[in-house]
């Protein structure tokens, strides 16, 4: 009897009778392995690994059986792995560009902070509120070269400014943006409205922006010292600390005597009390020679005032020759007839020891075991206005 075929299967089985037929006589070669496969739409074995039948039994023979047919995958199958694939490919492409974006944001701060990062801002966004200016406000004589070298070649060094709510503040570069602003008013060329700027980092100490503006133009050869003095007194006030002090602080590249200087015209400055309108005009030795006129005699610095006040229109120049005279009629002035060599002394028992005190004709010393170097020099001061009008007061 005859099986009964399926309409599913691809290769049909033989019946009762070909099966023990067994092999065609004179073959001694065993049959292949027969392979059943799935492949037809819908059936249930479709994705299932092909089934091997076994073959008809023969004489053993040493020739090795065929390898089966390898696997074949559904579409779903194939889909899925695709996906995979693709999925893996793509979390391995995010990974590298969150490095990459990384290692460049690590970078842009590290230029950030360096003041490398440069853009073009409006001028007119810069404001110089946060840091008084060691730049004189009077006219600079060299601002007209600096203008026309802007214009032939451009500009070659950023200013530098910290970002803020309201705009930019200005760190350094005052003589570039106002060429930059001049320019502007007097060409009407849009491209200087706009100038180029390294951005700073925020919330730098005050200390540290100062002297990233100070350092910068100590290498020019143009700034006097009575900027640089005016500007120690300015930041002495802001930070309350004391003006020798500041000068340390601001000019700490500076050679020694380069400060000693500075710390003798603030004290220039602060005797004469804004007096001085033009300190960016005087030269060194005159300026030194004004700082021993007044500190050989606290008057003096009253006659000087006086004399500057008196010519309130003056100009740099008037200014130069009010100082040379002062400081010359002080020297020219006749020495008296002759000094007393009369000297009083006095010993004082004090909390802090007994104090020697002796008085002569234009000085007066004590001596008391107590180290007065340790005194601030404004406590100093005070005590020794408030001895002398002790000595002037009437009883």
């Amino acid at each position: 009897m005859v099986k009964k075929r399926s309409v599913f299967d691809i290769n049909f089985e033989l019946d009762d009778e070909e099966e023990a037929a067994g092999f065609p006589a004179g073959n001694d070669k065993p049959a292949p392995p027969v392979v059943k496969e799935y492949n037809i739409q819908g059936h249930p074995l479709q994705n299932s690994d092909p089934v091997v039948s076994p073959a008809p039994s023969a004489a053993p023979t040493s020739t090795p059986a065929p390898a089966p047919a390898p696997a074949r995958r559904g579409p779903m199958a194939s889909a899925i792995s695709e996906t995979l694939e693709a999925t893996s490919e793509r979390a391995t492409a995010e990974a590298a560009i969150r490095a990459e974006n990384d290692a460049l944001a690590h970078e842009h701060v590290r230029l950030k902070r360096l003041g490398l990062i440069t853009d073009l801002i409006q001028t007119s966004d810069v404001h110089t509120n946060k840091l008084t200016r060691d730049r004189s406000a009077n006219v600079d004589p060299e601002l007209a070269e600096l203008k026309q070298s802007i214009q032939s070649v451009g500009l070659s060094n950023p200013i530098r400014v910290e970002q803020t709510d309201n705009g930019y503040e200005l760190i350094q570069g005052f003589r570039r943006l106002t060429a930059f602003r001049e320019l502007a008013a007097e060409t009407g060329d849009p491209r200087y409205s706009r100038i180029p700027a390294a951005l700073v980092p925020r919330g730098e100490p005050l200390a540290d922006l100062y002297r990233k503006m100070v350092d910068e133009n100590l290498v020019r050869k143009d700034l006097s010292f009575g900027e640089m003095a005016r500007l120690a007194l300015l930041y002495a006030q802001d930070s309350g600390i004391d003006v020798s002090d500041a000068v340390g602080t601001l000019y700490a590249s500076a050679l020694k005597q380069k400060k000693t200087y500075i710390r003798q015209f603030a004290r220039v400055l602060a005797d004469l009390d804004g007096a001085l309108r033009h300190p960016e005009v005087i030269p060194r030795v005159l300026g030194l020679d004004v700082y021993r006129y007044l500190d050989a005699n606290a008057g003096h610095a009253m006659a000087l005032k006086k004399a500057l006040i008196r010519q309130p229109d003056r100009d740099g120049d008037a200014e130069l020759a009010i100082l040379r005279a002062g400081i010359t009629a002080k020297k020219t002035a006749p020495k008296p007839a002759g000094r007393s060599s009369a000297k009083t002394s006095l010993r004082l028992g004090l909390p802090q020891g007994e104090m020697r005190v002796i008085a002569s004709d234009g000085k007066v010393e004590m001596r008391l075991p107590r180290d007065f170097s340790a005194v601030s020099k404004a406590r100093l001061q005070r005590g020794i206005e408030a001895f002398l009008a002790a000595l002037d007061k009437e009883d």
